[in-house]
């Protein structure tokens, strides 16, 4: 399933154009208006696609990794919920000045309302987001009140529906004019909306349904994730009012820097000093990599900021148990300042013996040039 295919939309489509595809196709397929039998089933398969591409951090994910590097980097590609869409957002734009049509979905005080969305900042060490991590956390979210069974209401309430509006939750005005009757309609002031009698508010959560506490939990993220990324939590969120489900949790994971290391994407980046003998005749040096210490084969006559490549001693990719980066080695050759008397012998040899080398590639070339 692409998830660009059935938005019907390119793989380089902006923000907005994703939003205006996700309209336009929500409103094609949503229950509600297409009564064909796959009619909800397409519905979902719209918002889920919309849910992931609309987020960057998801849509840069499923790029590189499909709806398995989601599920590994802690999201639910299959969560996603009708009762997440905003049937107001959908439907009023296209259909809000045509006689009425928009008015059967306006919201009704006693359907059920998805709970908010909570976000969580955590950081992490370099290497526990190389290799994945458990994090126990807390957080304080709103839980259904169990003094009312979260209905808001108290148990022996007799006169619970708002005596204003009469449950409606808005109360209509008509105004006589010269150009006819004018009637406007406006959130119910006694009961803000929801249509129930304030009077008759549970006493705990004061007609909410639901109470703030604190919660423990323990998260687990996976190998690979990067700075900055967002994992969601199902459910953790505040809790829904008139039996919506709650919402959910998004913990943004950063990553402290390391001393050692430079990771750009799944490779590693370091730095290795070595001598001009050792640069001139190659080495075996043992150096450190996310994964331990190892040996790294420095070839003859490597120059100065040449790299040496480990393979597969990068980071885990994030999806994958088998796939590895690189770990990238950057030559330094380090010319000495000062000189002992007997280092400053060998390399007056050195220059000696190059100069004679010069001469002798000189002497052939003119030989060589004669013979022409």
């Amino acid at each position: 399933m692409d998830y660009y295919e059935i938005l019907g939309v390119g793989k380089d489509a902006t923000k907005d154009e994703i939003k205006k595809a996700f309209r336009q196709k929500a409103r094609q397929y949503h229950p509600d208006v297409n009564k064909a039998a796959d009619a909800a089933e397409k519905f979902k398969e719209i918002g889920k696609a919309y849910e992931t591409l609309s987020d960057d951090n998801k849509r840069q994910i499923y790029d590189r990794y499909g709806e398995d590097g989601l599920s590994n980097a802690g999201f639910n590609p299959n969560s996603f919920d009708i009762n997440d869409i905003d049937l107001s957002d959908i439907f009023s734009s296209f259909f809000g000045g045509f006689g009425g049509f928009s008015s059967s979905y306006e919201r009704n005080p006693d359907a059920p309302v998805r709970g908010e969305d909570l976000r969580l900042d955590i950081e992490i060490d370099f290497l526990e987001a190389c290799f994945g991590t458990e994090k126990e956390i807390k957080i304080r979210h709103l839980e259904p009140c169990e003094a009312c069974n979260s209905t808001g209401m108290q148990k022996d309430a007799k006169d619970t529906v708002c005596p204003m509006c009469n449950g409606a939750g808005r109360v209509q005005k008509s105004t006589q004019t010269l150009l006819g009757s004018f009637t406007s309609v406006t959130t119910c002031p006694n009961c803000h909306g929801t249509g129930k009698n304030p009077k008759a508010f549970c006493k705990i959560c004061n007609g909410l349904g639901a109470v703030e506490k604190e919660k423990k939990l323990t998260i687990k993220i996976p190998h690979g994730v990067e700075h900055g990324s967002k994992m969601r939590v199902a459910h953790e969120g505040n809790a829904g009012r008139n039996g919506g489900r709650s919402g959910d949790l998004y913990v943004v994971v950063h990553t402290k820097q390391s001393k050692e290391f430079i990771r750009q994407g799944f490779d590693i980046f370091t730095e290795l000093i070595i001598s001009t003998p050792q640069a001139v005749l190659g080495d075996e040096i043992k150096v450190k990599t996310i994964h331990g210490e190892t040996i790294a084969k420095i070839p003859p006559g490597v120059q100065n900021d040449d790299r040496v490549t480990l393979k597969g001693q990068g980071v885990p990719y994030l999806g994958s148990d088998s796939q590895k980066g690189n770990h990238y080695i950057t030559i330094k050759v380090a010319i000495p300042k000062k000189l002992s008397q007997s280092e400053e012998k060998l390399y007056r040899e050195l220059l000696l013996l190059s100069k004679q080398q010069e001469k002798e590639s000189l002497l052939d070339r003119m030989k060589s040039a004669l013979h022409k």
